[in-house]
């Protein structure tokens, strides 16, 4: 037996390899957890922040809607340029487009309260996030093997979500009383540098370095199938469209929630920012879980049944439980757990959309990616739209029934002979 096809065996395996992660990207997952750190830490306290400035809900909510679009076109791209010109190029655009539209939203923007400075330059900076995190994520399903896959992707999400919002807000919960909300935000950008750096130049894998495309096709051609493998393949749209609602209520809870505990229910800042930590620390931990899981029963089921369904029950507990115990911190913390735990069910679409189309990978992720970042529009857009007319309750009960979709859809991703997506 050659050197090639002798099986590993499990003391010849890297450590980092047993625990799920592809050996030559495990300082990348540092590198984005840092990254996400810096991007995160505005999440908890951005909403009331830009309203002590004086701008209304509406306009705040048109702030992070405009940073939605753009987030989500830089998702889909993310995917098509990795095609293009590689993963690691993709992940640097996305570090220096941050950090250059980053100076003018601190600079022009929040330090004047200038809202058109603000809206322009926080939209602009919405191209960096999903380039680099992204970017990243495409390179882990193409050179990771499909037996540890959904382990793999689980880790990414561990990181991404380890840092937005998790440690991003528990940094705010201290650093805001002390520096203030303003240091704070440049305290963002010294993290964000520093991630970046760590991973663009801690990994060595070569792959990821150049184009991912073997197909000599022109980039316009990349770009028109990154769109076109819908039609070859309708079950990578059914897999979008779930991608899509899997973090919807998570940008739209950014943009609300943080006015309703602290307004409404009577939290400090302070205690909502570790709510907020506590819930998607709770993240973190079952993001890895739920991908081991999937490897094992099944990445449709585990998302049909853990994501979707159980999503579509702690949504509805975000609300009912402060409404009904008031400003209970131990009960509120609970039920942010429970929201946790089960969003983390939703681990495995990236291992799904990457099997879906296996000669298209790049294309297939483009869609899952375009998906995660319509969600950073579209959560914050039905909080804008929503919320004047239906109130907390309402909007609530919206992103409930978005889950139950997902359900009904999800069930439907499943291709006969695969065993992971029975």
């Amino acid at each position: 037996m050659s050197a090639e096809t002798e099986p590993a065996t499990p003391a010849r395996i890297p450590f980092v390899e047993r625990i799920g992660m592809h050996p030559e990207l495990a300082i990348g997952y540092l590198g984005l957890l840092f990254f996400m750190v810096g991007d995160g830490v505005e999440a908890g306290f951005l909403s009331p922040m830009l309203m002590d400035l004086h701008f209304t809900a509406s306009q705040v909510a048109i702030v992070f809607s405009a940073y939605g679009i753009t987030a989500a076109i830089a998702s889909w791209l993310s995917g098509a340029l990795s095609d293009i010109f590689g993963p690691k190029k993709v992940m640097w655009a996305g570090l220096l487009i941050w950090i250059a539209f980053e100076m003018p939203f601190l600079t022009l923007g929040i330090a004047h309260a200038n809202y058109p400075a603000i809206v322009a330059s926080y939209a602009l900076r919405g191209f960096g996030y999903p380039l680099f995190a992204y970017g990243f994520l495409v390179w882990v399903t193409v050179v990771t093997p499909e037996r540890y896959l959904g382990t793999a992707v689980g880790w990414f999400w561990s990181a991404r979500t380890g840092g937005l919002p998790t440690l991003g807000a528990l940094l705010a919960s201290y650093t805001v009383p002390f520096l203030g909300a303003y240091v704070t935000l440049w305290v963002s950008v010294s993290l964000v540098l520093l991630g970046g750096l760590i991973a663009l130049f801690g990994v060595k894998e070569r792959r990821g370095a150049s184009p991912l495309s073997r197909t000599g096709d022109n980039p316009i051609t990349l770009l028109i199938s990154s769109v076109s493998v819908v039609w070859k393949h309708p079950l990578v749209g059914l897999g979008g469209i779930v991608a899509t609602i899997t973090t919807t209520s998570e940008f739209g809870f950014l943009v609300f929630l943080p006015i309703f505990f602290i307004k409404v229910v009577g939290f400090t800042l302070q205690q909502w920012l570790q709510v907020l930590s506590i819930m998607f620390a709770t993240n973190v931990v079952t993001n890895l879980w739920w991908g081991w899981v999937g490897d094992k029963i099944g990445w449709r089921r585990t998302i049909t049944f853990i994501g979707s369904c159980g999503c579509a029950l702690t949504t509805l507990g975000l609300y009912y439980v402060p409404h009904i115990f008031g400003a209970n911190y131990t009960l509120v913390t609970i039920a942010g757990m429970a929201y946790g735990t089960a969003l983390a069910g939703f681990v495995p679409i990236g291992a799904i959309m990457a099997t879906l189309a296996p000669e298209s990978r790049g294309a297939a992720m483009s869609i899952m990616n375009l998906g995660s970042g319509m969600s950073t529009f579209i959560g914050p857009a039905i909080a804008g739209v929503f919320l004047p007319l239906l109130g907390v309750s309402g909007v609530i009960w919206i992103f409930a029934f978005m889950y139950l979709t997902a359900a009904v859809i999800s069930y439907f991703l499943r291709i006969p002979g695969i065993r992971a997506l029975r």
